[in-house]
């Protein structure tokens, strides 16, 4: 897909630093269609896959199984149109590690880094997919698309054996909340301190995070509730007040006798 450069537009661009690699995002279209670059730079090296659109959203859930880390993470397979991408994962001196290839006619391959002991890495790129997935919904779809790439086409998956049997560890689980130009992201995980859930607020290219052991969830939510009570009372106080008020009192009109 990435032969047309000439006709190349770009949309949809991101960047993201995992240690001491680059990684360059551009959802671009051609005349066959929308697709997803990404590019890893590191000493000078550059290695690129090509994603159709339409796998964009299962490239989401894949990192989306391997941050989750509570079940033995297995190696993936995933068939988008003519391509076949392998995730497997590895580990080094530097710690855990995702390997993405590429094969159609060559294979071409970029290594994402977990990061730290909580996949800050995985979880960063799969923000970002999932931020490109969202803003391509929003856009035009394409015209004259060829059927070669068209979204929706095919498109086929296999996960490790815990997804491939239906019996998906409940700890995977991720949220979004979007609240005006913000987006929340929470994420249950565990590590070698027990399972916790992670919770993010992302605006636009800034990041922070607070992370929450699951003992002290319940006590989080009570404080919450506390907090959502009071608003309400404030807004329920407000409305009284208001209508208390009442309409004005009708004018009198006085004459002389």
């Amino acid at each position: 897909m990435d032969g047309f450069h000439g006709t190349d537009i770009e949309l949809i661009s991101r960047t993201l630093q995992v240690e001491h690699k680059m990684f360059y995002f551009d959802l671009k279209k051609n005349l066959n269609g929308k697709y997803l670059k990404i590019s890893e730079k590191v000493s000078g090296t550059r290695s690129t896959i090509i994603i159709p659109a339409s796998g964009i959203r299962t490239f989401v859930d894949l990192f989306q199984y391997y941050v989750s880390g509570e079940t033995p993470l297995e190696s993936s397979e995933v068939q988008v149109n003519t391509k076949v991408f392998y995730f497997d994962v590895g580990e080094n001196q530097r710690g855990r590690f995702l390997k993405v290839s590429e094969v159609n006619r060559n294979r071409s391959t970029i290594i994402v880094p977990a990061g730290n002991g909580d996949g800050e890495g995985w979880v960063s790129f799969r923000d970002i997919l999932a931020d490109i997935n969202e803003g391509m919904q929003s856009l035009e779809p394409d015209e004259n698309t060829s059927a070669g790439f068209q979204e929706g086409d095919h498109l086929s998956h296999a996960l490790g054996r815990s997804l491939m049997s239906g019996h998906e560890n409940s700890g995977a689980m991720s949220r979004i909340l979007r609240v005006e130009q913000k987006k929340f992201y929470f994420d249950l995980g565990r590590n070698a301190r027990g399972q916790y859930l992670k919770v993010s607020e992302v605006t636009g290219p800034d990041r922070s995070s607070i992370v929450l052991p699951v003992s002290a969830l319940e006590q989080f939510h009570e404080i919450i509730g506390q907090f959502l009570a009071s608003v309400k009372t404030e807004e329920t106080s407000v409305d009284v007040d208001s209508s208390a008020i009442g309409p004005p009192a009708p004018s009198r009109s006085w004459t002389e006798d």
